[in-house]
């Protein structure tokens, strides 16, 4: 199934300005599959090297000059490598830490070989610091699960989605053919974005055989805790990671994970989460300017999850209830707002990793929040998602005048529309909304 990373891989194949390429994502978002894939249908030929599965490959790496590290690997795999026309995958690269050393070295004294580097629990080699990192001689790439689109193309209903977009271009939208696409935004709900759960699904239409993805996934997970945190640790990453799915769409509070644990400990799992790219800070920020990240509170925050699937099987919620009940009502709207952040950060740059800001306001007498805050340009916009048509809109008002946005996003399972310096976007739009933005601000 295609990856919208396929076209950026093409263009840094392309380029003649070219870095070595570290991708870097959480396990199983199928950082391997995509770069095996690529490997063998852009280039000539394709050499993996494994460090997990080929420990003796860590050897090759002792020297960091690039053609001893090529003699040593074409003995040991028998294969040629050819800059120009071979791509050299090094997958569980954290393995070998050398590895990404040399890989300034390729940039710098054999720059026609394409190299790219992958690995589940890079991240942390990377925070370490035990090595020094060939800072300005590497470029990075971020994957994340399938986005609602790519979730799309993966069900064949694309004919769908490109009607819906014509229509949209002139604030239109076909009734029948949107409520078929709110049927597969609840759809998506169950399924997600993990790769094995979407390729099952679309093979099977068993949302049972789907749910036992999920489960193998979170298990996963949680048998990754002892490669990445001590024994004595792991029980504050089990705490977290089972308590973070009820915290969805609240401000994170860590007495509401466990009361009996200190906050420090609890702190740095959440901290260890992250870095193994299964959770997804939100914080608060003034939004009194750019960047937002220097207006954050650090203490203030919520949290999304990896994936919607994944979130939506922890929680146990019947599909059946899903299918029947108005979006913004399952599970008191924390379902919806995991999909809204999570295509937020789906759509963004993908050689950054993204970030995702609300807006509390800071006067004690006010209780206004706002689910998310959207940049495009010069200007800061405020989201929100929502049931009804306009519902109460008090926070999404008072976010506009205070700060002087030219409109506001509502996000709800309603139709394309624009009124009152709102634009209502239904749930299964937010990959276009860069493009109505920018024809609304005209």
């Amino acid at each position: 199934m295609k990856r919208s990373l396929e076209q950026e891989l093409l263009k840094w194949k392309d380029s003649k300005n070219r870095y070595p390429l570290l991708l870097r994502g959480a396990r199983q978002v199928g950082k391997t599959y995509l770069i095996e894939q690529f490997g063998k249908t852009a280039f000539s030929s394709f050499v993996s090297i494994n460090f997990e599965a080929k420990s003796e490959a860590t050897a090759c790496f002792e020297s960091l000059d690039p053609e001893e590290i090529l003699i040593k690997l074409q003995k040991i795999i028998d294969q040629k490598i050819e800059p120009g026309k071979t791509l050299l995958f090094l997958d569980e690269i954290q393995v070998c830490p050398k590895a990404i050393q040399s890989l300034r070295y390729f940039k710098e004294k054999m720059p026609n070989l394409h190299v790219i580097g992958a690995g589940s629990l890079l991240d942390f080699s990377l925070i370490d610091g035990k090595f020094s990192f060939p800072v300005g001689r590497i470029q990075f790439m971020y994957l994340k699960p399938f986005s609602f689109q790519e979730y799309i193309h993966g069900r064949e209903k694309t004919n769908h989605f490109e009607q819906i977009l014509k229509l949209a271009n002139n604030l239109s939208t076909d009734i029948q053919l949107h409520n078929e696409m709110i049927k597969l935004v609840k759809e998506y709900f169950i399924i997600g974005g993990m790769p094995a759960a979407v390729s099952n699904f679309c093979k099977t239409l068993s949302l049972n055989d789907a749910s036992k993805v999920h489960e193998i996934l979170l298990s996963t997970y949680q048998a990754d805790f002892s490669k990445y945190s001590t024994k004595s640790n792991q029980k504050y990453l089990k705490t977290v990671f089972l308590g973070i799915f009820q915290m969805i769409g609240q401000q994170f509070k860590y007495s509401k994970i466990d009361a009996h644990f200190r906050s420090r400990d609890l702190k740095q799992a959440l901290n260890h989460l992250e870095w193994a790219g299964l959770v997804s800070p939100i914080y608060a920020s003034s939004a009194s300017g750019f960047p937002l990240t220097m207006q954050i509170k650090q203490t203030r925050f919520k949290v999304i999850f990896l994936d919607i699937g994944l979130v939506q099987h922890a929680l146990k919620i019947d599909p059946e209830t899903i299918f029947e009940k108005d979006i913004i009502q399952i599970n008191r709207g924390a379902i919806a707002e995991q999909f809204v952040g999570q295509e937020i950060l789906a759509y963004t740059d993908p050689h950054t990793e993204g970030q995702l800001f609300y807006w509390q306001r800071e006067k004690k007498t006010s209780d206004a929040e706002i689910d998310y805050l959207y940049t495009i340009g010069s200007q800061i916009l405020p989201i929100e998602v929502k049931a009804g048509p306009f519902g109460r809109l008090k926070s999404l008002n008072q976010f506009m005048t205070e700060k002087k946005s030219p409109l506001g996003i509502l996000i709800s399972q309603n139709p394309l529309s624009f009124k009152n310096n709102i634009l209502t976007v239904p749930f299964y739009l937010i990959s276009y909304l860069p493009i109505l933005l920018k024809k609304l601000l005209k």
